[in-house]
This record gives C-alpha cells, sequence and structure tokens, in this order.
C-alpha cells in the first residue's frame, strides 16, 4: 500500500447551508504536490435501506431530486442524527418515508459516493419483518410508496425511473445477501 500524502494546508473554500467545500494542498510520497478540492462532510454521514415486504417485494420511494429537477424511484434514505447508530437511524426513516418499522435490520456496507472528491458515506441496511408504523418526516410533500417486485432486479435496474446508482447498488447487495443468508 502506497504512503498517504502529506497535507500541507487545508482551507475551506466555499460553504452553503448543505455544503462544505474544501481544498488540500498535498505532497506525495515522490515529492509531487497537487491541490484537490473536496464536499466535505457534514454530519455522521446517512443511511439507505432495503425494506423488503417479503421474500420478492421491496418497497420503493418516488420522490423529488432537485439534482435532477424531476422525480425518480429510489430506496428511502437520510441523514443519521448525531448520536443515532445506523440502524437506528434506518428504522427512523424507514418509518417516515415508507410508514413501516422493521423487526430485522442487517447491516451490509458502507459505500462512499464519490471518493475522489466527496467525503460522504452511506451505510446501506437490509429491513425485513416489516410492521406498519409512520413517524412525521421532513419531505416537503408525501412520498409515494412503490413496491416493486426484486426477482427481475435487471429488468427493476433498467426502468426509467430507476436512475439513483447507489440505489441500484444497494438492490444488487441486497439480492446476493438475501440468496447467501435467506
Amino acid at each position: 500500500m502506497p504512503e498517504k500524502p502529506q497535507i500541507l494546508q487545508r482551507q475551506t473554500v466555499a460553504q452553503s447551508r448543505l455544503f462544505r467545500a474544501e481544498q488540500l494542498d498535498l505532497r506525495f510520497s515522490n515529492g509531487v504536490e497537487r491541490r484537490y478540492e473536496k464536499l466535505c462532510s457534514g454530519g455522521p454521514g446517512a443511511v439507505l435501506i432495503v425494506p423488503m415486504l417479503d421474500a420478492n417485494t421491496v418497497l420503493m420511494v418516488r420522490e423529488y431530486a432537485g439534482g435532477l429537477e424531476d422525480y425518480h424511484l429510489s430506496l428511502p434514505k437520510g441523514a443519521m442524527d448525531r448520536g443515532e447508530t445506523p440502524e437506528q437511524s434506518a428504522n427512523r426513516e424507514l418509518k417516515e418515508e415508507v410508514g413501516y418499522g422493521a423487526g430485522q435490520l442487517d447491516y451490509l456496507k458502507c459505500v462512499h459516493l464519490s471518493p475522489s472528491y466527496m467525503e460522504h458515506k452511506i451505510h446501506v441496511l437490509l429491513a425485513r419483518e416489516l410492521y406498519p408504523e409512520q413517524l412525521a418526516g421532513d419531505e416537503p410533500e408525501p412520498l409515494e410508496v412503490v413496491p416493486c417486485d426484486i426477482k427481475d432486479l435487471l429488468a427493476l435496474s433498467m426502468r426509467d425511473d430507476v436512475i439513483e446508482g447507489r440505489t441500484i447498488a444497494a438492490l444488487f447487495l441486497a439480492r446476493a445477501w438475501l440468496e447467501q443468508h435467506g
């Protein structure tokens, strides 16, 4: 494994309500110096939940995405509150966005969105043994819950309204985990 670069200087170059950009001046072990910019994490991370209503039905949500300026179908997700475990956060977000709690939560993986220039990470959890329970959420409008068949995952992933990479990755992780662990 290569030696990590030395951080010569770090400074915030931009900040908004949601984002902070940082500039890093680095020196690599071979003496080459470079300036990197990255988007910094504002908290403990986020969770992405794969809620299984039954062995073949995954509950997805249709929501508006500002980056797309359109609606898309994705898995429920949200920021972790300080002091929450990924499991606590996942169960809260599930209740807020889908109207179910989970009797069983299995931690699958922590993934990073774009590690070349972002600190942001998201914990992927599989939710099973769902039971109805609703919590008030922070979405500007009610989310449409859409039951989808996970058996033909390729067809589900190829839908025009399923376009978020982390949702697609989480669905494949969940299906593989379920095939091994039932």
